[in-house]
Order: C-alpha cells, then sequence, then structure tokens
C-alpha cells in the first residue's frame, strides 16, 4: 500500500476514522496478533492430552477390552509424534494450506470417533477406529508446525522464549479445553469427543492468513513483552489448577463452569491487550519518523509504482543461502561441505549430521524414558496401593509441571544464554539428570514419593522438547526447520515404544504373574492382570534411570561439540537484518507501508 495525497476535504471529516481504520490494519496485520493467533492455535493443539477423559467412553459404547484400548492409546501417540509430513508439508506450501490441511484431518478424525460413540454409524472395525484417531492425532503436528515454525522466524533472537511459551500453552491446552466443555455441555462424557473435533479446527480456519511469516523488526522491549506473557500464562495455570481442585472438592452448577470457562478465557486473551499496546508504540513511532498517515489512492500513479520498484527488498530470515563450491559433488555436499553451524542446512545434511544423531539418541534416551513413566504413572499409583483420587492428583501435578518445564526451558534458559553464555544443550543435561532422580524415587519408592517424583518427571518432560526444538533451529538455521524440528521428535515415540511396550510391560507382567504364583492363581483365573507392591515398577524404573543418564552423558558430546558455538553472538545475522529493516522504514524517502 502507498501513501499519496488525496484531496483536502475528503479527509477534514474521516480522518480520525481512517487513523483508527489504519491503526486497525496495522495490529490485525502485525507480527505480535500473528503471535496471539499462534497462542490460541496452540490453547488448542492439546487434544491428545484429554484421551484419558474420554476412552472410558469409547471402551464401553464400543464393546473394546483394555488391550484395544491400549492399542488406540499407541497410535493416537503415533499420530501426535510422526510430524514429518506436516514438516514437508510446509516445506513446498504457504501457511494456510498446512493451517487447513490439519484442520481438516483434525474435525475428520475425531468427528467420526464422536459419530461412532454415540451411535449415529455402525460400529467401526478396530483398524478404523485407529486410523481416525491417529489422523486426529497427526493434525496437531500441522497446527504446531504453522504456528511455532512462524513465530520462531518472525521472532528468531528469542526463539526459546516463543517455543517456552507456545509449548508451554500446548500443556495446559487439555485443562482449558475441560473447563470449556463443562461450560458448553455441562458433564455430558461423550460431549469432550465433539469439542476436540470443531474447536480446534474452528481456531485454525479463523486465523488461517494470521499466521504468516513476516519480516523482522527490532524492537527493544521485546524482552519485557514475553515476560508479561510468561506471567500471565502463569496466572491462567494457577487459575486452572485452583478450579480443577475446588471442582472436585465442590458441586458446581451450570452457571458456575460457565463463570470458570469464562475467567479462563479472559487470560487467555489478556496478552491481546499487551500486544496491542505494543502496536500503539510502534504506530506513534512510525508517526514521529513519518507523519502522520494519509489517505490511501487505490491506483497508485505510475510514478509511484516505478519508486516502489527500486526499493531493495530484504529476503525473509529463511531465505538466507549458503554457498558452496558448484564442482562439489552431491554426496560431498551432504557429508563434507556442510555449512557452519547457525548456518541454512539442508534437510539431508542436518539428518546425516553428527550433531542430530547425538541429538536424537540423547531425545531417544531422555523423552523415552519420560513418557514412558507419564504412561504409566495411574498404574504405579496403584500398585503402590494410593486411592484413585490421590492417583489423579498425581496426574494433575504431573501435568501442570509439564507446563513450568516448558517454561522454565524457554525464558530460563534463554537469559542464562544471553547472559553467561549457558549453552542449551548443556541445559539438556541437567535436566535428564533431573529426571534420573524422579524416576529413581518410583523405584524405590517412600512414603509420598510418587508426589515428587511426579512433580520432577512433569517438569523435566516439559523441559526436553522445546529445549529439543531450540537446539535445531540455533545449529541447523531456519531455512528448512518445518521438516527438521518433526523429525527430531521421532526420537519419541520410537523410544516410548521399546521402552514402555518391549521393556516396561513385560517387567510388569512378569511381576504380577508371580503374584498369582504366590496365590496359587493361574493367569486364566484372573480378568485383568494387576501387580501390587514396591518391586512391580523397580527393575523396570532402574532400567528407565539408567537409559536416561546414559542419554545424558550422550548430550555432553554435543556440550563439546558446540562449546565455541555458543561462546559467540549465535543471533547477530538475525539483529543486522532487523536492524537494516528498521534503517529502511525510518529513511525519510521510504515509501513503505506502515
Amino acid at each position: 500500500m502507498v501513501e499519496v495525497q488525496a484531496g483536502g476535504g475528503n479527509t477534514t471529516g474521516g480522518g480520525g476514522r481512517y487513523e483508527v481504520l489504519q491503526f486497525a490494519l496495522q495490529v490485525v496485520r502485525g507480527r505480535w496478533f500473528s503471535l496471539f493467533a499462534s497462542f490460541l492455535i496452540m490453547a488448542g493443539a492439546g487434544a491428545t492430552y484429554l484421551f484419558g477423559t474420554y476412552s472410558k467412553e469409547i471402551k464401553g459404547s464400543l464393546g473394546y477390552d483394555q488391550t484395544t484400548l491400549n492399542l488406540l492409546g499407541f497410535f493416537k501417540d503415533l499420530g501426535a509424534n510422526v510430524g514429518v509430513l506436516s514438516g514437508l508439508i510446509a516445506e513446498v506450501t504457504p501457511t494456510w494450506f498446512v493451517l487447513l490441511v490439519g484442520a481438516a484431518m483434525n474435525f475428520t478424525g475425531y468427528f467420526m470417533i464422536w459419530l461412532s460413540v454415540v451411535g449415529k454409524i455402525s460400529k467401526p472395525k478396530v483398524w478404523q477406529m485407529c486410523i481416525y484417531i491417529c489422523l486426529g492425532a497427526n493434525s496437531q503436528n500441522f497446527a504446531n508446525t504453522g504456528a511455532l515454525v512462524n513465530s520462531i522466524r518472525n521472532f528468531p533472537e528469542s526463539r526459546g522464549n516463543m517455543i517456552g511459551l507456545l509449548k508451554g500453552f500446548t500443556g495446559l491446552s487439555g485443562a482449558i479445553m475441560t473447563q470449556l466443555y463443562l461450560a458448553v455441555y455441562g458433564n455430558d462424557s461423550q460431549s469432550p469427543i465433539l469439542l476436540i473435533a470443531w474447536l480446534p479446527a474452528a481456531l485454525s480456519v479463523v486465523f488461517v492468513y494470521t499466521i504468516r511469516e513476516m519480516k523482522v523488526v527490532r524492537q527493544p522491549n521485546q524482552q519485557t513483552v514475553f515476560f508479561y506473557c510468561v506471567i500471565i500464562s502463569i496466572v491462567l495455570a494457577v487459575f486452572l489448577i485452583v478450579m480443577t481442585l475446588v471442582e472436585k472438592a465442590i458441586a458446581f452448577s451450570h452457571a458456575a463452569y460457565v463463570g470458570t470457562a469464562t475467567g479462563a478465557c479472559a487470560l487467555l486473551f489478556l496478552p491481546l491487550l499487551v500486544f496491542i499496546r505494543e502496536e500503539l508504540i510502534l504506530w506513534r513511532q512510525r508517526n514521529l519518523l513519518l507523519g502522520p498517515p494519509k489517505m490511501v489512492a487505490e491506483n497508485p500513479p505510475a510514478s509511484v509504482e516505478s519508486e516502489l520498484k527500486a526499493i531493495p527488498e530484504l529476503p525473509p530470515i529463511s531465505e538466507t543461502k549458503k554457498e558452496f563450491n558448484s564442482k562439489s559433488s552431491w554426496l560431498a555436499d551432504i557429508f563434507l561441505n556442510k555449512p557452519a553451524r547457525g548456518e541454512d542446512y539442508t534437510i539431508l545434511q542436518a539428518l546425516l549430521s553428527t550433531d542430530m544423531l547425538i541429538l536424537f539418541l540423547a531425545t531417544f534416551c531422555g523423552l523415552g524414558s519420560s513418557l514412558t513413566a507419564v504412561d504409566n504413572l495411574g498404574q504405579i499409583g496403584e500398585s503402590l496401593g494410593y486411592p484413585t483420587t490421590t492417583i489423579k492428583s498425581f496426574v494433575s501435578l504431573l501435568s501442570i509441571w509439564n507446563f513450568f518445564g516448558r517454561i522454565f526451558a524457554g525464558f530460563v534458559s534463554e537469559s542464562l544464554l544471553v547472559r553467561f553464555k549457558f549453552p542449551w544443550p548443556l541445559m539438556m543435561t541437567l535436566v535428564l539428570l533431573l529426571s534420573c532422580i524422579g524416576l529413581l524415587f518410583i523405584a524405590f519408592p517412600f512414603p509420598g514419593s510418587v508426589y515428587v517424583a511426579s512433580l520432577i518427571i512433569g517438569f523435566s518432560f516439559g523441559a526436553q522438547l522445546p529445549l529439543l526444538f531450540t537446539i535445531i533451529s540455533e545449529l541447523f538455521g531456519l531455512k528448512y526447520y518445518s521438516t527438521l524440528f518433526n523429525c527430531g521428535q521421532l526420537a519419541s515415540p520410537l523410544g516410548s515404544y521399546i521402552l514402555n511396550v518391549r521393556v516396561t510391560g513385560p517387567l510388569y507382567d512378569r511381576e504380577a504373574l508371580r503374584d498369582l504364583e504366590k496365590k496359587s492363581l493361574t493367569r486364566a483365573s484372573v480378568k485383568e492382570l494387576t501387580c501390587m507392591g514396591n518391586q512391580c515398577y523397580r527393575l523396570a524404573f532402574i532400567i528407565l534411570a539408567s537409559v536416561t543418564f546414559f542419554g545424558a552423558l550422550v548430550s555432553l558430546i554435543l556440550v563439546a561439540r558446540t562449546r565455541q558455538f555458543y561462546k559467540g553472538d549465535i543471533y547477530k545475522k538475525f539483529r543486522e537484518q532487523a536492524e537494516a529493516e528498521d534503517t529502511e522504514m525510518a529513511s525519510p524517502n521510504s515509501t513503505k507501508t506502515r
């Protein structure tokens, strides 16, 4: 849009309204509103955390046994963690297409599950239900890719803050959507599935053109704005904790549920006020530099168009390219002529690099063990004799501290890096060592140890993904980040399958069979195989703690390899691009749109 002088009489009456309209357009088209839209999309992208809420309805209405339900749970985790397809699609299509594909997958998968549960369609085969839930769970990767990748590219110097905040809102998604379904549908236990089907899809459709990559503009108080956002998110988390506990203790009316949901939504929308204030500051600064906005002609003169063409455009940060020797072979480019750390790697260069292999192995050990602990937490509490209400408290504690772990990984780690050059891989090492302690508390339980273990495992589990995503963005660049971060998290379901299905499950069953032998019973004489006592998970969690400790040692190799890289100014090129953009916009001869 180009500024040109309009007729004098036309601006007198409508100047004020026109200025308000221009400011509103700046807000809606700006980076901050795009970030706010990303917050909302990520807050709806955690439907997989609600599986425990509606899984009993699937089991009861479709007549499944526990083994079949566990199979559905596996396909849910598989869909939620295998996001390579969304990353590859994002490399060749615009963000709006990625979001629309994700919305369609989300609605189709969960809506078909809802139709099956309420009996609107004939009972599907088990393999069909597996496809439905895998399709619905995989849709969150499209939302993650669209929202997270563009937010990091729009705020490259604060990528740790971005990942921590966005993944934090995903961690709160289950609690937020629980309040919403109670307010909208009451205690109808089948309704969460319907809400999961339409709400995340609707959010992606509403903001389909809002989330996109934009040119970076450096703002001195950017960290302060993010600090306000993290304070708001913590207040939201505390509010959800308190209301969840109160709802368990007191019978709520429908009006009370509506009030609680309204309060949660108000806190969720509060960052928008912070962002509008930030856009107002930018608006005033630009008006001081360039004068008040003028009426805009829809068809600018040819002379202005020619002037626009003469303005050099700065490429987006994702277009930064590394020059390679044209005479080098394709294999040499992949294995020998790799860019320096922090520059843009190709997909194969990154995936076949030593740094990525180390990250993959550390993630396999760390996240694989943490996911195994999370999936077995209910049975751990049961085996140690805790009542059902206490076991639910363990799950709630783990969920909330998962959120705090994500926030910590984003903000504290970023602050330590900026102030003391404390490297992200070393923070990953410390988080994995902390996780070992939580796992050992379950292997060698004592009164109250599971409470502490829930806190530690939840915190470390939440911190690991933001650290992984940030390290990948810093070491391998942002050009192919959509694919690389989705490839990086493939270690999570692989580790979960081996450590949970192949190690922990069989060891638990072995201990349960020993209990039956002591009681002179056989497997055929009991419906459900259950183990009681401290020994049920001891060997399994000793193995998990050992595997996690090995992962921490592996991550130390990456610390040594990247020591010099993190001592430098890793965000220098992004800062220079932002400063160049500021200089161009502040130029008196600039005709760029404000």
